[in-house]
């Protein structure tokens, strides 16, 4: 089954496989299936095609998701180093945006980058 140009797995409940869609977490998944008439219970592959136009219908026409709202995250944060905004010179510099310590764990937003040194000597040149 496909919903906003995601494929939805077939075996887990439908609650949880429309979390697989971008912008649609938790909350939101289960106002879709209470709007739509659909049991969270149900496993996506049990679902009847008329459901399964009702979800596509609701989640396509009435919430951003995929590359809309990426599109749209991806415009704020150029926003934000256009006018040089204190969160925009953090996401120019690969810093994290949301206060968090740099002296350790920013690995994930720097890259995983390790610029520690070992003993910080350099081994003496060998004699010939």
């Amino acid at each position: 089954m496909r919903i906003a140009g995601t494929n939805i797995p077939e075996q887990k409940k439908i609650e949880f496989a429309l979390r697989y869609i971008y912008g649609i977490g938790s909350t939101l998944a289960r106002k879709v299936l209470a709007e739509a008439k659909v049991d969270g219970n149900l496993r996506t592959k049990d679902l009847t095609d008329e459901q399964e136009d009702r979800l596509r219908a609701i989640v396509e026409k009435k919430y951003r998701t995929e590359a809309e709202l990426r599109r749209e995250v991806g415009l704020n944060i150029k926003t934000l180093k256009d006018i040089k905004a204190y969160r925009g010179v953090r996401h120019m510099r690969h810093l994290p945006v949301r206060g968090q310590r740099t002296r350790t764990n920013s690995r994930t937003v720097r890259g995983n980058v390790r610029k520690t040194m070992g003993s910080g000597r350099k081994p003496t040149a060998q004699k010939t």
